[in-house]
């Protein structure tokens, strides 16, 4: 069941899901184990939730979070909360040949550090990732620091970001079930052609996805729809 509420200004809103997997009797054995994945990957849908672009994997307790722009009713957003932990998810069109991973940690990391934050390009476990913190100031002004945690994957066309933000931005074992669904995911691209760095077409459960949304490069988003990252104060 899915309901609306007020997003951070007046002209977007927030549906809020529960996320849990779907019934299905179908099989899905001779998908691979470890992904993200293409479409082309995969037998079936079996008993991911269908977002358009992205096909998400269902997850006790989890919650879904879409922000839809009130005007145009686009999905720009879409989040899974899970025990305290934040994942954003974005997908984009990316060149037939090249990955875009490398140029965009180090888009990322330059705008976090000329913010005045520190963004460390490391291995984790999802493959090459960014951990960052910004300096942020709270609603009566005090200095905070704020983490999060950018991962990537070059897709066939395709390339999916997320941003892990709360305790799985620094926890290794508050992240795992996240990382599970973050591995899960199918992409669906589609055949037209497209600019890289399109951001492909999102839709709530049960609706048409609309026509893909041209974006400027990719910035870091570190407050993913509403709920805030863990933040710690300073001094």
């Amino acid at each position: 069941m899915a309901f609306f509420r007020r997003g951070r200004n007046e002209d977007s809103a927030e549906a809020v899901i529960d996320l849990e997997a779907p019934e299905s009797s179908q099989d899905q054995t001779q998908a691979p184990q470890v992904g993200p994945f293409d479409v082309s990957q995969v037998p079936d849908r079996g008993e991911r939730l269908d977002l358009g672009a992205i096909w998400l994997p269902g997850k006790e307790g989890a919650e879904l979070r879409m922000e839809v722009d009130n005007k145009s009713q686009r999905v720009t957003g879409v989040a899974i909360a899970l025990n305290g932990s934040i994942l954003q998810l974005q997908a984009f069109a990316a060149p037939r040949t090249l990955g875009i991973w490398d140029e965009i940690r180090e888009e990322i990391a330059q705008s976090i550090k000329s913010q005045g934050g520190a963004a460390d390009d490391v291995p984790g476990v999802l493959g090459r990732e960014l951990l960052v913190k910004l300096p942020v100031k709270l609603k009566d002004g005090t200095p905070a620091v704020q983490p999060a945690r950018f991962v990537g994957f070059d897709g066939p066309r395709w390339f999916l970001r997320g941003v892990f933000s709360g305790r799985a931005a620094f926890d290794p074992e508050a992240a795992r079930d996240l990382e599970e669904i973050f591995r899960s995911v199918v992409v669906v691209r589609g055949d037209e052609p497209r600019p890289p760095r399109d951001l492909l077409a999102l839709s709530l459960p049960g609706q048409i996805a609309p026509r893909p949304v041209p974006i400027r490069p990719m910035q870091p988003d570190l407050n993913p729809l509403e709920r805030g990252p863990e933040i710690t104060q300073i001094g």
